[in-house]
């Protein structure tokens, strides 16, 4: 990857890794745009963006997503990031497989995000989906399930039953959601530049950590 030009990192993750967070930081350290789930859910929702209504907002504007993305998600100053915090236990039903139609959908804004700029993508398949993107960087954030089971208890307020049952039931979604729109598993190795079990670092050392290889590979 080189950082002298426009890259895009994307962040696969297991539910409580801690790879959202992780990714939010490195766009911090970075100063570029930070997208995950919730952003692109924010733009969906707001915008009323449906592959019909992209692909006509498309026809008229050039720049169809950069007024968008300013008033949702402006490039950051001085290392700040953008993201949205995600909800209680029910923000993890964003992760159940939705429509081909909502897939292509996302699929145009993360593209569209990419063309935007330097940025952090979480989630959404973006290994895949920007697969095609000249400079960019994948990486997989994984930890033990001990420590994701806590990690989720903590963050939701939850019992280490539910937060067992969630982590279960989220790993099945993304998994088939992976499987369905990617063709291969989220858990096959070579869909990445960079594997990381994260079990004994903080998040602030899974960034340090992500940026030395980020400059070890940097032409």
């Amino acid at each position: 990857m080189d950082t002298k030009k426009p890259f895009v990192i994307t962040i696969s993750r297991e539910l409580g890794s801690g790879g959202r967070t992780i990714g939010r930081k490195l766009a911090a350290q970075l100063n570029v745009r930070y997208s995950d789930k919730n952003l692109i859910q924010d733009l969906r929702e707001r915008f009323n963006l449906s592959t019909y209504e992209i692909e006509k907002i498309k026809g008229t504007k050039k720049n169809w997503l950069t007024d968008m993305l300013d008033m949702v998600a402006p490039v950051p100053n001085s290392g700040a990031y953008i993201g949205f915090e995600a909800s209680k236990a029910g923000d993890w039903n964003l992760n159940k497989v939705k429509s081909d139609d909502i897939f292509q959908a996302e699929a145009e804004v993360l593209k569209g995000i990419a063309a935007e700029g330097s940025c952090v993508i979480a989630g959404r398949s973006g290994f895949f989906v920007l697969k095609e993107h000249p400079n960019k960087l994948d990486i997989f954030i994984q930890a033990p399930l001990e420590k994701r089971v806590k990690r989720v208890m903590d963050k939701q307020g939850l019992t280490e039953s539910e937060a067992r049952t969630i982590i279960e039931s989220v790993d099945k979604s993304r998994e088939t959601y992976v499987q369905r729109y990617a063709g291969t598993s989220r858990y096959d190795t070579r869909n990445y530049d960079l594997v990381m079990n994260v079990g004994d670092m903080s998040d602030e050392d899974a960034v340090a950590c992500i940026l030395k290889y980020i400059k070890y590979v940097s032409k």
